[in-house]
């Protein structure tokens, strides 16, 4: 995998920063996450070289003066709402978050769930939290939020909202997706604390855009495609501009809501610690970059499968035509269109020789490699197969599994679990090639080169199963599929 970010320097100097921080105000700092904490799989693809968990890692560094809250909107609760990548529901998620963050040794203090009018699904939920001995707070809808400065800065609107009982300099404030309320609980604690006789402060953990990354820097591009749902828009910061004289980027919603923030923390300090929405970020991602060239690649490669993800998303019956369409134009807009990924036009070529599905993958060297449906094995299947082989020096020719062990497959997905595709999936292939292994010297060479694929470009001229596409991100492969379901 080529690298474009230096992880080991993003972990130093990003924790010193945040330090610096907290130092600012003194006692406290509240700290809202925009994003994931953890399996941040969009950053590692347009900056080769960060890691998943590497804000995690960050915090990990910061374990002495840390402790997590995590927010929950009652709305989403009622909803049912769903993590789309996880499909879990977000009432699920949040159990899992707090798992995984014990699990690392951190202190998760508690859940707050905003938004709180008496729905009876959320008063189910906080009993049921509170059984597992997890202390739960409400934090209710206060009318006319957030333009409504007088009410919410009062003890008839941040007033009326539960105190979090917090121990330790630094809480961090997170969520299992965006619209959860967790700027809103950070100002809420503000107030209170400040009742309290606390000066805490407040500031604000995002990835993307970079602020100190050009506007039209495809990695800013790509995150604009990656939040095309919401019509997040990438604009100069004009805050910062007439501060400073210098030219920063933010978001839309950040410098739409700047002036309301402005006037509430008029209301909670006296006077405002920031001149711009720019001021209130921490994030030194910016900085971390050693390779522009690779990080500029691999932005354009993610443009480009944000524009196939909502076009099968659109096939799916999952989006409409306004999220395919602000992608189109974004593309334009960083002048490529689905030409540029080279796997992509490999799998078309493959398509149009053999008439059948086809798919293709761009190594790390450049090397392009293409496999089609067969009577045995499905396109992606062949695909690794051919990659493995490939990396590992053996000949093209050779069969890794024999016709003999997959029939056997075959007729059990067929014959005895009903299915109607008995065509190998990529998950059973490696299966099968792991239990070759202890016997056959050229499938553990094959299975020992799957390290290798990560970061590698896939193309697939059929949307695969949902089955094939979770072994695909596993193996930290790129996969784009065109918007056509196998018939």
């Amino acid at each position: 995998m080529v690298i474009g970010f230096d992880n080991e320097k993003y972990l130093r100097i990003q924790s010193e920063h945040i330090r610096e921080r907290i130092a600012q105000f003194g006692d406290k700092l509240y700290m809202e996450f925009g994003g994931k904490l953890f399996d941040d799989f969009h950053a590692s693809r347009v900056l080769p070289g960060f890691q998943p968990d590497s804000k995690l890692k960050m915090l990990m560094q910061l374990e002495d003066c840390v402790e997590i809250v995590i927010v929950i909107s009652a709305v989403d609760i009622e909803k049912n709402k769903i993590r789309g990548d996880l499909g879990i529901t977000y009432d699920m998620d949040v159990l899992r978050l707090r798992s995984e963050f014990v699990q690392r040794g951190f202190l998760v203090s508690a859940v707050v769930i905003t938004h709180y009018n008496g729905q009876a699904s959320a008063e189910a939920y906080r009993q049921k939290l509170e059984r597992m001995g997890i202390r739960t707070y409400y934090h209710h809808t206060i009318e006319g939020y957030p333009h409504n400065v007088a009410l919410i800065d009062s003890d008839e609107g941040f007033g009326k909202n539960d105190f979090v009982e917090t121990t330790h300099p630094l809480v961090v404030v997170t969520a299992p997706g965006p619209g959860s309320g967790k700027m809103a609980v950070c100002l809420s604690q503000l107030y209170q604390e400040r009742k309290r006789g606390v000066k805490a402060g407040y500031a604000k953990f995002e990835t993307f855009p970079v602020w100190n990354m050009p506007l039209m820097h495809p990695v800013n591009i790509a995150y604009e495609a990656a939040t095309a749902d919401l019509n997040d828009v990438n604009m100069i910061d004009p805050f910062h501009l007439e501060a400073y004289g210098k030219t920063a980027v933010n978001y839309n919603r950040d410098i739409e809501i700047f002036p309301v923030l402005n006037a509430l923390f008029e209301g909670i300090y006296g006077e405002s610690p920031y001149k711009s929405p720019t001021d209130m970020g921490v994030n030194m991602v910016g900085n971390c970059i050693s390779d522009d060239a690779v990080c500029t690649k691999a932005a354009l490669d993610e443009i480009i499968r944000r524009y196939y993800w909502a076009l099968n998303k659109l096939a799916e019956g999952d989006c409409n035509d306004a999220e395919v369409n602000k992608i189109s134009l974004l593309m334009k807009r960083a002048g490529i269109d689905t030409t540029f990924r080279r796997a992509t036009v490999a799998a078309r070529e493959r398509k149009e020789r053999c008439g059948v599905p086809s798919s293709a993958i761009e190594l790390a060297d450049g090397t392009l490699l293409s496999a089609e449906t067969s009577a045995l094995l499905g396109p992606s299947a062949a695909l690794i197969l051919n990659a493995t082989k490939y990396l590992a020096g053996i000949d093209h020719s050779v069969k890794l599994i024999p016709q003999k062990m997959i029939e056997p497959i075959q007729k059990t997905k067929v014959q005895y679990l009903h299915g109607h595709n008995p065509r190998l999936h990529t998950d059973e292939v490696l299966v099968a090639l792991s239990m070759l292994s202890q016997e056959d010297d050229n499938c553990r060479r094959a299975l020992d080169k799957l390290p290798e694929l990560q970061g590698c470009q896939v193309h697939s001229t059929v949307m695969l199963s949902e089955v094939d596409q979770k072994i695909f991100k596993k193996l930290g492969v790129g996969l784009t599929c065109d918007p056509v379901k196998k018939g």
